[in-house]
């Protein structure tokens, strides 16, 4: 087994195991959390395929399967189904255990204010590096829709990601080299701002922010969409 896949296993075990379980009440969405893998990760890995035909980042052999798809490797198309599936139980399971725990509306409103300057900032003053314009501009897009359609949600958010955050920060830091001899995820410096903290580029907050989000925006959606449906029915 590569490490790339035994990281994986172990990062979604848990959140696999505890779907089920009923004062969670997680297994209802699974349809919907399938349906918004499936519709995010088209974008994430098509993306992720130009970015590494491009070389702006790439794989070591030594770490994965071997197995390609698109010339990426099997675990790679697999870490848009698995940290998202993580990410979105943990935020769940927080809200169960923490219901009370949210922003203040002025407060998302000031937060999202900042980080869209913020971003646009890092942005405008970067397009010649595609990894910090593109999935910066991407977590643009996603603030700016969820404050649109599901500001009671990104109240939420901003308190889970924190949390979401060290789960995620372990299993990255072990992709780009952390703990082991080689990374298994190489990236191209001069397409990012070269700031890391410890082995992790600093966009992957970034990255990760808005791979998530999108997730429980369309999630969301999908929830409305199919109540609406099976009232109409």
């Amino acid at each position: 087994m590569s490490v790339y896949l035994a990281l994986e296993i172990l990062t979604i075990i848990i959140p696999l195991l505890y779907s089920y379980d009923r004062k969670l009440n997680f297994y209802p969405k699974l349809k919907v959390v399938g349906l918004s893998l499936i519709f995010v990760g088209i974008f994430y890995v098509l993306g992720d395929v130009w970015f590494t035909k491009s070389g702006f980042w790439g794989f070591n052999q030594k770490y994965h399967s071997g197995i390609l798809i698109f010339n990426l490797p099997l675990e790679e198309c697999l870490f848009f189904i698995v940290i998202p599936y993580a990410s979105i139980f943990l935020h769940d399971t927080l809200i169960y255990l923490f219901p009370k725990v949210r922003l203040s509306r002025l407060s998302t409103q000031v937060l999202n204010i900042v980080l869209i300057i913020g971003l646009l900032a890092l942005v405008i003053s970067n397009l010649n590096k595609a990894y910090t314009s593109i999935y910066l501009s991407v977590a643009i897009i996603s603030i700016i829709w969820a404050w649109l359609r599901e500001f009671e949600m990104l109240r939420r958010y901003y308190f889970t990601f924190c949390v979401i955050l060290i789960p995620f920060f372990l299993v990255n830091s072990v992709l780009t080299g952390s703990f082991i001899a080689e990374p298994v995820v190489w990236y191209n410096n001069a397409q990012n701002l070269g700031i890391r903290i410890g082995t992790v580029p600093v966009e992957d907050i970034s990255y990760a922010f808005s791979l998530i989000l999108l997730n429980l925006i369309v999630v969301n959606r999908l929830v409305i969409w199919f109540n609406r449906k099976s009232l109409s029915e």
